[in-house]
């Protein structure tokens, strides 16, 4: 193995830019909001800053801590990270906010557990795929003791319930275990199953039903079911090439339901155009190339896994994301990572690229 002294500097420079560019549209995004409710307008600016110099500095802190450092600790901190996704369940520790049982902490000082087991499980079951690759390509033996765990969490993830996170969750283990070597056949018997549970999830919760109806005629109930999608066209529509200019967004103006956070690309897209959101969609390409060259070059099989797993569980979230706020899929709830508002979805994705900027450093 052979140490590079020096990281990959294209890669830093892709996020802290991508993150730059979140931190400004946050701003123009929330000041309405932020004025009539906190009657500051920097209110989710200054939050923002402190979750963004926060997160920096775990990314920073993360990146110096070798990579093959956490297959010792991956059991330890799959197990802490899942006593947390049990206890947000427990009535009186989690915290209920926006229909989801997704919290758990006092008032500003809470997080989401079900961020944080994302890179847990991403570390344990590298792990897991490197000690057992030999078995990979059996179904009994290789296939189902991994499957079966990744469905455990995705239960409880569930009953939050949080089907966003939830499906980035269950693509991301699937992705680490296909390219650990998994037969396709598998997958393909997967499949079936897995149309019948999701259709199960669907059914059984009212709610999503009608996203699903929302999706497939939004005009049908604008004011309802609809209202979301519908208002995130209206500010894509306007934009045009150009975009009407930074902090110039009507939508923003209480039309546009949680503009700095699940929908803060229609705001990018009003303001900045289609240039501009194009713009920010090739920041992401470019990380997520940079991050697949990582994956590439990793010394190791745990390192490459590692890598993959965190531009998979990114890249897998940036596209839900943004094909939701443009109309190709149902509404799910979930943030474009290193843009939108928050904390803890912040600080772990910056913790997540910390990791892959240690394991650049390795790169052969």
């Amino acid at each position: 193995m052979v140490k590079h002294r020096k990281p990959d500097y294209l890669l830093i420079f892709f996020i802290l830019l991508i993150l730059t560019v979140g931190t400004i549209m946050v701003y123009s995004a929330s000041s309405i909001w932020a004025e009539y409710k906190f009657g500051d307008t920097y209110y989710f600016l200054k939050r923002q800053l402190l979750f963004a110099g926060v997160g920096i500095a775990a990314m920073w802190f993360v990146s110096q801590i070798p990579y093959f450092q956490w297959i010792k600790y991956r059991k330890w901190i799959f197990i802490g990270c899942f006593i947390l996704l049990v206890a947000v369940l427990i009535p009186g520790v989690g915290l209920v906010r926006g229909g989801a049982r997704s919290w758990i902490g006092v008032g500003a000082f809470s997080i989401q557990p079900a961020e944080f087991i994302k890179l847990g499980m991403i570390m344990f079951l590298s792990g897991y795929l490197v000690n057992h690759q030999d078995k990979i390509t059996e179904f009994k033996k290789g296939f189902v003791p991994p499957l079966a765990l990744t469905m455990l969490v995705f239960l409880f993830i569930m009953l939050q319930p949080d089907l966003g996170t939830g499906m980035v969750f269950l693509l991301t283990c699937f992705l680490l275990i296909f390219v650990a070597g998994a037969r396709i056949i598998h997958f393909v018997f997967l499949a079936g199953f897995g149309f019948i549970g999701f259709m199960l999830l669907i059914i059984s919760a009212p709610y999503r039903i009608n996203r699903i109806t929302a999706f497939l005629d939004p005009w049908e109930d604008p004011l309802g079911t609809g209202f979301q999608i519908i208002q995130s066209l209206y500010a894509i529509g306007p934009g045009g090439l150009l975009g009407v200019g930074f902090g110039n967004s009507l939508q923003k103006y209480f039309y546009l339901p949680e503009p700095h956070n699940d929908f803060i690309f229609a705001v990018i897209a009003e303001e900045l155009g289609f240039l501009g959101a194009s713009f920010v969609i090739l920041l992401f390409f470019l990380f997520i190339w940079r991050g697949i060259l990582v994956a590439i070059h990793a010394p190791d099989l745990f390192a490459r896994l590692l890598a993959i797993g965190i531009v998979g569980m990114i890249a897998i979230q940036v596209m839900i994301n943004i094909s939701v706020v443009i109309g190709l899929i149902p509404v799910t709830g979930i943030t474009l990572p290193f843009l939108s508002y928050g904390g803890s979805s912040l600080t772990l994705t910056l913790c997540s690229v910390g990791i892959l900027i240690n394991i650049s450093k390795y790169r052969q």
